[in-house]
């Protein structure tokens, strides 16, 4: 029976997502006065009483090589005038701006906003969110990570704010998104493949796709201790590599929660529990690692790990301890 009721909601969600897709599939020139003028200066140089500093001058047959030399030479002066008191512009410019003549190694390396971002593609969707979906969907699991509310809770105020109104159909889409079976990339054959864009799907399969993605998220960031599992790993994928975690409560001596993670650049790690902290940097890539001696373990401690070379935002997770 509970097969059957499974089997009903996978068809549902599918459903649900695949229903209804739409498939949807000046150059501006100005004048310019300085050359307009010249080529005015150049008609009446050619008639019959030419004009060169004011002054009337006659020319014979013989002359109009020198007359052409000269018409050259003042109009090659005045686009070089022309170019400096009003220098091209680059298409993505919109004033002039000097640019140094060379740069220093150190600051060629830019800080991109949410260099975090790059896990999506480690993601099991039928389809990729689009970047500004996805980031507030970030930032919002960020913000509710360590919320004590149930998981269908959580994942609907997560993205409610992209459907206002609508909480009714979030609630009812969550449930079927908590009950699915798209656990990982073991089961992706089984994800409907959805070819339309993300603006082009109906609102109810736009609310499927971001519970899901929100659902996936906020299983990633966080990190379930347990007697019988106490050592969980996690790894997220950064714009510049791979963050590889392992916490493991230890229990024999000393009793303490260990956190062992391998950094693709130089960074830092905070552990967090009720009223103490450990903190650790390395100034490479590499291995780091940070630990809290605890008598009694606390409901649930924060890990922060902070990139500031590709995010100026740190990573929370979350660990929660049953043990």
């Amino acid at each position: 029976m509970n097969s059957d009721s499974e089997s009903l909601q996978h068809q549902c969600l599918d459903w649900l997502l695949t229903d209804n897709v739409k498939n949807n599939e000046q150059s501006v020139c100005e004048e310019n006065d300085g050359v307009e003028n010249l080529l005015k200066e150049a008609t009446a140089s050619k008639s019959s009483e030419p004009k060169l500093g004011g002054t009337p001058q006659a020319f014979q047959l013989g002359e109009i090589p020198t007359v052409q030399d000269r018409f050259q030479a003042v109009l090659k002066r005045r686009l070089q005038i022309q170019v400096q008191d009003h220098p091209p512009l680059f298409p993505w410019e919109t004033q002039l701006i000097d640019y140094p003549d060379f740069v220093d190694e150190p600051s060629m390396t830019l800080v991109p906003t949410w260099g975090w971002m790059v896990q999506q593609s480690k993601l099991n969707l039928p389809r990729p969110l689009p970047e500004k979906v996805f980031r507030q969907l970030l930032e919002q699991c960020q913000a509710l990570v360590t919320s004590s509310v149930p998981l269908g809770a959580k994942l609907v105020q997560v993205v409610e704010n992209f459907f206002p109104n609508e909480s009714q159909a979030l609630n009812d889409i969550a449930g079927l998104v908590l009950r699915s079976t798209y656990r990982s990339v073991n089961t992706l054959e089984t994800i409907p493949n959805i070819q339309s864009d993300y603006s082009d799907l109906q609102p109810r399969q736009q609310m499927a796709l971001s519970l899901l993605a929100a659902k996936q998220l906020l299983e990633n960031l966080t990190l379930p201790l347990s007697a019988t599992s106490p050592v969980v790993e996690r790894q997220w994928l950064t714009s510049v590599g791979n963050l590889n975690i392992r916490v493991e409560y230890q229990s024999v001596g000393i009793t303490r929660l260990l956190v062992q993670a391998e950094l693709p650049i130089k960074g830092t790690l905070t552990l967090r529990g009720t009223g103490t902290l450990a903190m650790a940097t390395s100034s490479t890539s590499g291995y780091l690692s940070v630990e809290l001696g605890c008598e009694q373990l606390n409901p649930t401690y924060t890990l922060e790990v902070e990139f500031t070379e590709i995010d100026q935002q740190p990573l929370l997770f979350v660990i929660s301890p049953t043990i």
